[in-house]
């Protein structure tokens, strides 16, 4: 957790904060530390993490794609904010790979995570959700070598990062667009080569990837991206800009292009109040606020 909490895991979320209005200083501290959890904190996010790993292990797969919530952008129809490939080491303990930005660095990198330092990045300990896809054994297989074949991997990586990237520009990139490529090298096949991402993604547009706009609702963007370091207005298209609806690479919109592609993917999704935790089956949402519905199962934590 310790190394953890020193880079900034950025996504849309920020973004869509300052251009919603949640507060200016909250979208503006991209590279912050996370603030220390409470002994009950972690104990209860500990718990959390010890259902997701008793999902994992009876997913019967050795990968799957996994996403959390950020920020609360309910307001705009979105969950979660950060999609990363959770695989299964010989140990049989989980963890996570995922494009990360390192601030003091100045540059997106890849980082390998613990499921429980990955859970414990849920930005209200309070109130948190976990999306988990499962794919048919070769879909999950391919993805997995594709993830661990690292010089393959580094070689999607974009040299600068755009929480706002659009998918179809090789100028910069976010995280869940790093998965998107990821995707593609992996069920497309594409070899080692320095066109890899535009191989990528040109395989995204043959494979009909069309993420659905994000309505931002607010001309606060536009000059949001002038001075809010790590946004970017410049690689989307023009008509995007004035309808005020960006299309960008969301956990929401590689799970839908999963679902698509391979009809026999699965989905559950956890989350947790301070009392329960709820284990939820299928492509509909669990309810907003952790409302158990009559076929999902409970947890208490006390």
């Amino acid at each position: 957790m310790t190394v953890a909490r020193r880079f900034a895991l950025l996504s849309l979320a920020a973004f869509l904060a300052f251009a919603g209005g949640v507060g200016h200083a909250a979208s503006l501290q991209f590279c912050d530390r996370a603030k220390p959890l409470t002994a009950d904190q972690q104990d209860r996010l500990l718990r959390f993490t010890a259902a997701v790993q008793d999902v994992l292990s009876n997913a019967g797969s050795d990968a799957v794609l996994i996403s959390r919530s950020g920020l609360d952008l309910s307001r705009f129809g979105i969950r979660y904010s950060h999609t990363a490939i959770a695989w299964k080491g010989a140990n049989g303990t989980w963890s996570a790979r995922q494009l990360y930005y390192a601030c003091d660095e100045g540059h997106p990198r890849l980082y390998d995570q613990g499921l429980a330092g990955f859970i414990m990045g849920i930005d209200d300990s309070t109130l948190g959700y976990i999306s988990i896809v499962a794919m048919p054994s070769d879909a999950a297989q391919a993805l997995r070598s594709a993830a661990l074949d690292t010089p393959r991997a580094l070689q999607l990586l974009a040299a600068r990062y755009s929480a706002n990237a659009y998918p179809f520009s090789l100028r910069y990139q976010n995280c869940n667009q790093w998965v998107m490529e990821l995707l593609a090298v992996a069920w497309g096949g594409l070899p080692a080569g320095d066109d890899l991402r535009e191989r990528a993604q040109q395989w995204l547009r043959e494979a009909a990837y069309k993420p659905k706009p994000v309505d931002v609702g607010s001309h606060a963007l536009v000059f949001a991206s002038n001075f809010v370091p790590l946004l970017h207005l410049d690689d989307h298209p023009k008509d995007d800009i004035y309808a005020l609806r960006l299309r960008v690479s969301l956990p929401s919109t590689v799970e839908a292009f999963v679902r698509e592609q391979r009809p026999g993917s699965e989905r559950i999704e956890l989350c947790h109040d301070r009392k329960q935790v709820v284990v939820h089956r299928g492509w509909e949402s669990v309810v907003d606020g952790c409302l158990p519905a009559e076929t999902d199962r409970v947890v208490l934590l006390d």
